[in-house]
Order: C-alpha cells, then structure tokens, then sequence
C-alpha cells in the first residue's frame, strides 16, 4: 500500500482535488472514500465533502491486484519478425495491453499464444510493449522479444529517432498545406479520460502535419510525431480546430461512423536492436478507412 498525505489549497470537492493531484480517476477516489481508503484530518468522509483550506488529506491507495495474462488464439497480422522484434499491424479495436476492463483479447494476450519469448521489462501486464497506439487506432506496432531489443527500442523513443508517420482523416478544408503543433500535452483535470493542451503537469509534444487530400468539409493528412504523448495526434489536431473524424472522444458528435477515429499508423522505422541496421515498413489504409474516403468529394489533388 502506498500513502499520500496533501494539506488543501483550496476549497473544493473532496474526490475533484485529489483526482487532480495524481494519475487517478474520479471514480478511483470514491470508491476509495467509500471503503475508507481516504480520510480528512483522520476522519472518513463522503464523496461530496467540501474540502477547507489547511485540511489534511490522506490516501492509501490499496495494492493493486495483479492480472493473470493468458495466451489467447487470436489473429496477427505480422509484418515482420525475427528473435529480437516483432512488428504487428493492429486492427481497429484491439486494445495493445490488458487493464481495468481489458483483461483479455488484447494484443498482448495474442502475442503470448504467438511467441513466449517477449521482454519482461514492462513486467506481467504489459511483455514486449514498448510503446502504444488507441484501441480504435489501426495500423504498425512494435514489439521486443527480449530486455535487450527493449531497451534498443525504448532508448530509441527517448532520442526521438524512431520514425512513426500516420494517415488521418480531419474535420474542416485545413488551409495550410505544411505545419508544426508545439503545445504541451497534459491530462484534463475536468475529465480525466482525457488529455488537452494546457500549461499544468504538461509535457512536451510535438506533431509535424501534412496535407494530403483534400475534400468536401473534410482533410486527409500525414502526422508525423517528434514526441508521443497520450492521444496526442487527436489532441493537437483538435486543439488547431480540425479533430479527427470518427473520434468519440475528442471530435464532434455529427462525425463518420467508423467505430473510431480516422486514425492509422501508416509507417514505423527504426534501428534494428541487434544489427543497427535501418528498418521501415509500411501498412495500408484498412478497408473501412479507405470505404468512407470512397464517400467524400474531393476538392483538388494536392499531391
């Protein structure tokens, strides 16, 4: 068990402040009230308690329960492999590692029935993954088999050398045709679901845009990211005035209906762990991705 003590700054509601000052959610920190997990000045509360300023808060947050991964039979499409690497195209709905609500039919759960050999350095949860895309977001994935590759791959994020390219369908006729979005990236301390831009705990992040095609109330474009924060391309395309069609999260609710954001991870290239050797590939466009562009008026061909 872990333990938290913070004295208020403020006065406000008891589960809104203590979800703001860690990486928890709202509904976490009631659940945590309600078992007496948290206390003010010694006392349990309720979840409606208004905080005063010079209140103690403590929070034990319990142990959390460790997940049982189990391999399961369910299809890759594996774009490459060898004894260090293997890169997957995800399909759209295939969540990367188990989790509270995901505790089977991710892609972690078929690459234990593929291979046993994955890196232990993300421990149980999450062998072999070094970085992420969204459950609706398609497209190119890597992942090590074993520490070394791991820590080639992950060292390789950190210098920004890995390249990762995707294909993403906007709202809106975006006027430039090249840009850059340098806004910092932090969570939503309304909705803790989401990210946003803002100044608060925020973290660097950049992405390079493209324009591809464009059409009728709509822009196909290539972002390419520098950095690789939570949500970051449907954040920063949101945050320019253009979210990404199809996004429940952070687009409009009149949008396309593809079960998810337009989003595909089109292109991955990286230095072989072992070798040095460069190393690209690329994923087309999935099926349904290709479908609602078949739907759209094209404006002009740009490229």
């Amino acid at each position: 068990m872990e333990s938290y003590t913070f004295v208020a700054d403020e006065k406000a509601r008891i589960d809104k402040w203590v979800s703001d000052r860690g990486e928890w959610s709202r509904s976490q920190v009631q659940e945590w009230i309600k078992t007496g997990a948290l206390l003010v000045n010694g006392s349990a509360v309720k979840a409606n308690y208004k905080l005063q300023v010079g209140d103690e808060v403590e929070v034990n947050v319990p142990e959390a329960v460790e997940l049982e991964v189990l391999p399961e039979d369910i299809p890759l499409e594996i774009v490459f492999e060898d004894e260090d690497v293997i890169v997957v195209n995800k399909a759209r709905g295939m969540v990367v590692h188990p989790a509270a609500g995901h505790t089977s039919g991710t892609l972690v759960n078929a690459l234990l029935y593929h291979c046993d050999d994955l890196s232990g350095i993300n421990g149980v949860k999450r062998p072999g993954i070094v970085h992420r895309i969204d459950k609706d977001t398609t497209g190119l994935l890597m992942v090590a088999k074993n520490d070394l590759a791991h820590e080639s791959l992950a060292s390789q994020l950190k210098d920004k050398t890995i390249k990762r390219e995707y294909i993403a369908l906007v709202h809106g006729e975006l006027v430039h045709e090249l840009g850059t979005i340098e806004a910092p990236i932090g969570r939503d301390t309304n909705d803790r679901q989401r990210m946003t831009v803002t100044d608060r705990n925020a973290k660097e992040a950049v992405t390079h845009f493209r324009l591809l095609e464009r059409y009728k109330d709509f822009t196909l474009v290539e972002c390419k990211l520098e950095t690789g924060r939570t949500h970051q391309i449907r954040v920063h395309m949101r945050y320019i005035g253009h979210p990404l069609a199809g996004d429940p999260k952070y687009g409009p609710r009149r949008t396309i209906d593809l079960g998810g954001q337009a989003l595909h991870a089109a292109t991955l290239g990286f230095h072989h762990p072992r070798t040095k050797e460069w190393m690209e590939f690329e994923a087309p466009l999935p099926e349904d991705f290709n479908a609602e562009l078949a739907k759209l008026d094209k404006i002009e061909k740009t490229r």
